[in-house]
């Protein structure tokens, strides 16, 4: 039974905890790391897991460390593992965006296995998608490890190079805001137009719920789902036509290269002062 330590207790450690015990895997077989009690208690008090204040306690438990800590931290956790404990045999999975797999393995002071996954919100709610990227280090077996973790949270690829990180972070890390803020702005016009705050969430909610099983359910372009409602000269087609008037797909080509470009530069490091 492979160990498995969350340095880290904030949402996407939980969501991958509850995931994991959902999936079978046994609560006695993960540890979580927090300094602070409140969130790291929650979760051995609802799913069973082990839990302790100190990062070193539960790298040491470990042969999988899973580092969910925000990205200016994780090279500092890696250092004082490395400095307190042999991590020959140990794994690092990393979920924080802009911290590079050299950059890690700086900190752990060699070229140790280390896997970058970028997931995103849904995955607490189970729905989530991740992508994968491991380093030369990681075995078979470290990878088949690392991708049973985020499949109990969603589905996952592996990526290619690193560099197509950035290109999740947009395509997917970042994309859930992208639908929120469609759906706001569908809400606001929908009470602009009369329906109350209620009705206005419920009508906008269920048909983004219903479009995306439609997505989910029928293996057919995407295209071809949006041509079955678009009657010929209807008000479906109009209002495509004033989305394409006003240019969404530029728009959000735009915004998606935007998110790659921010990305990008905080994978960079910080100049020194």
């Amino acid at each position: 039974m492979t160990k498995i330590a969350f340095i880290g207790a904030g949402n996407m450690a939980r969501a991958i905890i509850i995931g994991l015990v959902n999936s079978g895997v046994a609560p006695q077989s993960i540890i979580v790391a927090n300094p602070s009690a409140e969130k790291r208690l929650a979760l051995a008090n609802d799913f069973g897991v082990q839990q302790t204040d100190d990062n070193i306690v539960a790298a040491k438990f470990a042969e999988v460390i899973v580092l969910c800590v925000k990205p200016h931290f994780i090279c500092d956790v890696c250092q004082q593992l490395v400095n307190a404990i042999d991590i020959n045999g140990k794994t690092f999975i990393s979920v924080a965006a802009g911290t590079t797999v050299a950059q890690i393995q700086q900190a752990l002071n060699g070229n140790y296995p280390v896997i970058r996954v970028m997931p995103n919100t849904p995955s607490q709610v189970g729905l989530g998608m991740s992508g994968l990227f491991a380093s030369p280090e990681v075995s078979d077996s470290e990878k088949t490890i690392s991708e049973k973790l985020m499949n109990a949270v969603g589905k996952t690829i592996w990526l290619k190079t690193e560099a197509q990180i950035d290109d999740i972070i947009a395509v997917a890390g970042s994309a859930p805001a992208y639908f929120f803020l469609f759906m706001e702005a569908m809400e606001k016009q929908a009470q602009k137009l009369g329906f109350n705050a209620q009705e206005s969430r419920m009508l906008v909610e269920q048909t983004a719920l219903g479009a995306a099983q439609m997505v989910v359910q029928n293996n057919i372009p995407i295209s071809e789902l949006r041509e079955n409602v678009t009657s010929k000269g209807g008000a479906t087609q109009a209002a495509l036509k004033q989305f394409t008037d006003d240019g969404l797909e530029t728009l959000v080509a735009n915004a998606m290269n935007a998110a790659i470009k921010r990305a990008k530069e905080m994978a960079k490091p910080e100049p020194k002062s």
